[in-house]
């Protein structure tokens, strides 16, 4: 996901993968309080209200936390609230203690920026994490994401509240994807496409080559140094969260990225996959 927000009126990037209502909602990884690595799959089987801020140091963000707080007191046993920012655990733990923020779970994503990255929500120039709602369900499908455009302005909790009782109501069983949006392990015998397949989904997707009918390459090109080795680190924890291994040259304003699954000896919809998340990132403009 790309798209802009504002901070007292002026534009901020946000970069990552592009997340939507009904889709199956990305796992991340943060840390807790007690500096242990928490993911959004420890949460299975209940709704989650996962909220994220830019920081417990500016007063929209106080009361954002303690607001929810508040509502978490007063809703549905199933439900968890998840409030998720880039301070530090030990200050997360502090602010909790004093005050007296029990009813929700407090993470950080300071360590990896995997829930910023995975949720389109990280902003770029700032490297916080912009202020925004989503609801995910228990079968951890994305059922309302609320972006909220400038930054110093609070959630809409009402809404939020509103479409909680929506999930509540109306689950949802799954969602047919035309393509998953996670990689599956290979090491099991994950068996390469065949060229016809390979071929059809190729089309599809924009300035991506084909080289020895087993590799998929495409060449991105940035303004200088910084915005190329930017996209290469977001490609990294995209990587690193999907279980997959692409080969990237950087060289200068250019990042040459190959994608291959070396135990399947070709192409699996794992590397098209990655390509598709890879295209999502939108990180920052390019030059033609």
């Amino acid at each position: 996901m790309s798209g802009t927000i504002y901070f007292q009126g002026k534009p901020l990037t946000l970069v990552g993968r592009r997340v939507r209502e009904h889709m199956p909602a990305p796992d991340f990884r943060a840390i807790s309080n007690d500096l242990e690595e928490v993911r959004l799959f420890d949460f299975k089987e209940r709704i989650k209200i996962v909220t994220s801020f830019p920081s417990l140091d500016t007063p929209v963000c106080d009361l954002q936390v303690k607001e929810f707080n508040k509502r978490a007191a007063q809703i549905s046993g199933d439900t968890i609230i998840v409030g998720i920012s880039k301070d530090l655990p030990f200050a997360q733990k502090r602010f909790c203690q004093l005050n007296s923020v029990n009813n929700i779970v407090i993470l950080s994503d300071y360590r990896f920026s995997s829930f910023g990255i995975q949720y389109g929500l990280l902003i770029k120039e700032l490297n916080l994490l912009a202020r925004a709602v989503l609801i995910i369900d228990a079968n951890n499908l994305v059922r309302y994401v609320q972006i909220v455009d400038e930054i110093t302005h609070a959630p809409n909790y009402e809404e939020v509240i509103s479409h909680l009782d929506e999930v509540v109501k109306k689950p949802l069983l799954s969602v047919k994807e035309e393509m998953p949006h996670q990689c599956i392990p290979c090491e099991g015998g994950l068996p390469p496409l065949p060229k016809d397949k390979i071929d059809s989904w190729l089309a599809q997707y924009h300035g991506w080559e084909l080289i020895e009918g087993k590799k998929l390459r495409k060449e991105f090109k940035y303004k200088d140094f910084i915005e190329a080795k930017y996209m290469l680190d977001l490609v990294s924890s995209i990587a690193q969260e999907q279980g997959h291994h692409p080969t990237m040259v950087l060289s200068y304003n250019k990042l040459r990225i190959t994608l291959t699954t070396h135990a399947s000896g070709g192409l699996t919809e794992n590397d098209f996959i990655m390509a598709r998340l890879i295209d999502e990132l939108g990180t920052v403009e390019r030059n033609a």
